[in-house]
């Protein structure tokens, strides 16, 4: 079960616009769901090393997730990179070591190594590659900007100072898996 501090509940739009009429058809049903709250940012605890407690299923989302405590006592989950288990030590900020799972400021990532939960912005938290099996590759760094080349093959600039984790999101054969009919979708 996940843990209860860090879990809200979900409601479906079932297809419905603000005005309660169904906007999108044949929407709704399904499991009932918990949101589970995941720290995209992890800006805010900097230095501060954290074990990994457990890895955990999220029904939100393709990839899993990776329950983090804190030397501090502080729990949180990240979404849970390929390669870590239970009892690995993480860490966060620009003094980070290079190793899958710590979070740093691209400008500090090696050039070749893939990233994931890349920012946009500094302190809004990671925007790119969160789903499962993602990753996105430092090319090259010019000046203020990082070029991070994405899955898709898409090449981006994003500013230096924003942070990444360091590896592939696990669960990497979630795209292998067959649906098999319509009403299991």
């Amino acid at each position: 079960d996940p843990l209860k501090s860090l879990t809200k509940g979900k409601k479906f739009k079932s297809g419905r616009d603000s005005s309660g009429r169904i906007s999108i058809r044949r929407r709704g049903g399904g499991h009932k769901r918990k949101y589970r709250l995941i720290d995209f940012n992890r800006r805010d605890k900097f230095s501060i090393p954290a074990r990994v407690a457990s890895i955990e299923y999220d029904p939100n989302r393709s990839a899993n997730i990776a329950l983090l405590v804190y030397k501090d006592g502080e729990k949180r989950y990240i979404i849970s990179p390929k390669g870590i288990k239970v009892g690995d030590v993480l860490e966060s900020g620009p003094n980070a070591p290079i190793k899958i799972g710590n979070a740093l400021p691209l400008e500090n990532i090696p050039i070749g190594r893939t990233v994931h939960n890349i920012e946009l912005n500094v302190g809004k938290g990671g925007q790119l590659v969160r789903s499962a099996g993602g990753y996105a590759m430092i090319l090259a760094s010019d000046g203020n900007y990082v070029t991070v080349k994405l899955s898709s093959g898409e090449m981006r600039l994003i500013f230096k100072k924003c942070i990444a984790t360091i590896g592939e999101i696990g669960n990497e054969d979630y795209a292998n898996i067959s649906i098999g009919k319509a009403g299991k979708s």
